[in-house]
Formats: structure tokens, C-alpha cells, sequence
């Protein structure tokens, strides 16, 4: 079908508008922003200067993509939001555009899902496939890797990385990275071993499955030292990518790893 533009919609001369796009009443598409082909912005959707939409998007009402960063050395430099394809933005979602200090762009993946009320601060990088659900904050600079599943109200910290296919449980803070493959959850966030559930659903065999257990028991629950544990993870357990990358992530992580539920500080010595 042909692009529908309300008449109450405004949007800059500078704006790219793709095909088969639909835009809904009072909706604002700033200065030098892109807006992909198939794409539907509901009523009162803002989209702000140096925004990049891809195709199929669906943004709901009252939501503001691309506004400019909550940082104080901000000074109005030119810096980017990029949101890939067929992503589902609720209602009230905000994303904020990067900054000269950090990677210069906030960086959406494709096939995300971003409920109501959710923030993704500057600098930002998510990768595809991600949830976040409800009120879920994310601080500048958190790196989300794929297939992540944020649940309600939860809050990541500033610089934090959660590696792939990892599930976060609501009303929970996070100050340390999050290791792929786990689970994690506590007002506090703490691993509870691996995402089992949610390994299994994304089709992964019993093979990484109990090679991931094994490998959370050694590093987590052995009390060696972390390079004494990644080391013994190596010697015992091989063959397997998803052990391999459990043991990347934790050994080149600079902010110390989320600890097991049973530890009182993060195995980052």
C-alpha cells in the first residue's frame, strides 16, 4: 500500500520517509531522521533528530526514540540512534541518541520487543531478539547481547555487559556483568545457575546443557579463584562452544561477574 501520512503529523523536510509507512496523528519525526519501509508510528510518536528506523517497525503511542542523552558534558554534538527491523516499541518507550564521550550512537538490534515505559540510555548497544519488559531501566553504555530476556522493573547499571540468551528476573538491580546462558534474579541480582528453560527453547541440545552446568559449578561454586576455575573448565570440559563462551565472557569482563546467590561479592579476583 501507498505511505499514509496524517494530516496533524509533522515531519521535517529533512526526514526520509520509506514505502508502505504508516503515520499516525500528531506524530513528530525530527531533522535528518529515517523512517524504513513498512513501518507504523502510532498517534503521538516522537521520532527526534539523527534517528534511524529500519523496516517493519512498530512503535505504540506516546514513545520518544532518539531524544537527546541525560548526560551533563552533552553539548547538542550530532550522535545517532539506529534501530534495526521489526522491532515492537509499547507505549512510552524511551531511547536515547549516544554521545561524543561514548560510541557516538544507541544501537537497537531487529526482533526486539520493548514494553511499556521501558528506557535504553545513551550509548547503549542491544543486540536481536532481546525482551524488555515492563519499566525495565537500562543506565548509558550497558551492552545486551542476544536473545536476553529483561523482566519487569529491573535496573542495569552503567557499562554493564549481559551476554546471550541470558534471563534477568523482575524488581532487580544489576551492578556486574551477567554471564551468557544464566539466569539471575534478587533485589540484589545473583545467578542461579543456567537458563535451562530458556536454553531449551532456543534449541539447545542436552550436550551444552549439562556442559554449562558443570561449568557453572566449577567457576561459581568451587571456591577457586577465577583464573584457577576458567583454567580447570578448560582441562575438564572441551568441545563445547557455549562452555567456551561462558569462559571468554568471564575472563575478559572488566566489571566483575554477577556472583552465585550463595557468594556475598562477584568472582572478579
Amino acid at each position: 500500500m501507498a505511505t499514509d501520512i496524517h494530516s496533524t503529523a509533522i515531519i521535517d523536510p529533512s526526514a526520509e520517509i520509506g514505502v508502505d509507512v504508516r503515520i499516525g496523528p500528531y506524530v513528530v519525526v525530527g531533522k535528518d531522521a529515517r523512517v524504513g519501509d513498512g513501518t507504523f508510528l502510532e498517534s503521538h510518536v516522537v521520532i527526534k533528530d539523527y534517528t534511524e528506523l529500519g523496516a517493519n517497525n512498530h512503535i505504540h503511542p506516546q514513545a520518544v526514540i532518539g531524544g537527546e542523552p541525560q548526560h551533563t558534558a552533552y553539548k547538542g554534538e550530532k550522535t545517532y540512534t539506529r534501530i534495526g527491523d521489526n522491532n515492537i516499541l509499547r507505549e512510552c518507550v524511551t531511547i536515547h541518541r549516544g554521545t561524543v564521550q561514548g560510541e557516538g550512537q544507541t544501537v537497537l538490534g531487529s526482533g526486539c520487543m520493548l514494553m511499556a515505559y521501558s528506557h535504553v540510555a545513551h550509548d547503549c548497544n542491544i543486540s536481536d531478539n532481546v525482551i524488555l519488559a515492563n519499566s525495565v531501566q537500562l543506565a548509558g553504555h550497558v551492552e545486551v547481547g542476544r536473545n536476553v530476556i529483561i523482566s519487569g522493573m529491573s535496573a542495569v547499571q552503567q557499562f554493564i555487559r549481559i551476554g546471550d540468551y541470558a534471563f534477568l528476573g523482575g524488581h532487580s538491580g544489576y551492578k556486574l556483568d551477567v554471564p551468557p546462558f544464566m539466569l539471575a534474579h534478587g533485589v540484589r541480582g545473583m545467578l542461579f545457575g543456567p537458563n535451562l528453560i530458556g536454553l531449551r527453547r532456543n534449541g539447545f541440545d542436552s550436550t551444552a546443557c549439562k556442559g554449562l552446568k558443570k561449568a557453572y559449578k566449577i567457576i561459581f561454586r568451587s571456591g577457586l579463584k577465577k583464573d584457577e576455575s576458567l583454567k580447570r573448565v578448560e582441562e575438564e570440559i572441551q568441545g563445547i562452544p557455549e562452555v567456551e563462551r561462558l569462559v571468554q565472557f568471564v575472563r575478559e569482563s572488566k566489571n566483575g561477574v554477577t556472583p552465585d546467590h550463595k557468594q556475598r561479592s562477584g568472582n572478579s579476583d
